[in-house]
């Protein structure tokens, strides 16, 4: 095996989709870490358990900015967990049709469920008449 010195011809299989997917994993992974600290602390240490209610949820989203971010937050975690998936197929799984039709199956689930929860935070509705509940 050659280590790369950045002269003479490029390797074989350098760059393209799996140099992406490297640097995707990367990237999203320390954004995750940031954007799940953030999550935590502010649903489950900031607010009190019992007042995480439909309540809460709804004066959060009256602001655009945390629809933006849940929608980051589900972005992230849903496409890594996914590539990892991908790669672990990539693997272990030694037919070429089995890798195929996994990777096809996680396509679909991938898509599924991004559009599911992308529906949901740009659909959301806020109810007025609920009060604030614990919110002060």
């Amino acid at each position: 095996m050659r280590i790369p010195s950045g002269y003479g011809p490029r390797l074989s299989g350098a760059g393209g989709f799996e140099t992406f997917s490297w640097y995707f994993f990367r990237i999203s992974g320390v954004a995750l870490i940031f954007l799940a600290l953030i999550h935590i602390f502010l649903n489950h240490v900031a607010t009190d358990v019992s007042c995480t209610s439909y309540q809460l949820v709804a004066m959060r989203y009256t602001n655009p900015f945390w629809r933006l971010y849940d929608w980051l937050l589900l972005t992230l975690a849903l496409l890594h967990g996914m590539n990892g998936l991908r790669v672990v197929i990539d693997d272990y799984v030694r037919s070429r049709g089995w890798q195929l039709t996994l990777q096809s199956v996680a396509g679909l689930v991938t898509l599924t469920y991004f559009m599911l929860g992308t529906i949901t935070l740009i659909t959301f509705q806020t109810a007025g008449a609920l009060g604030p509940g614990c919110l002060r």
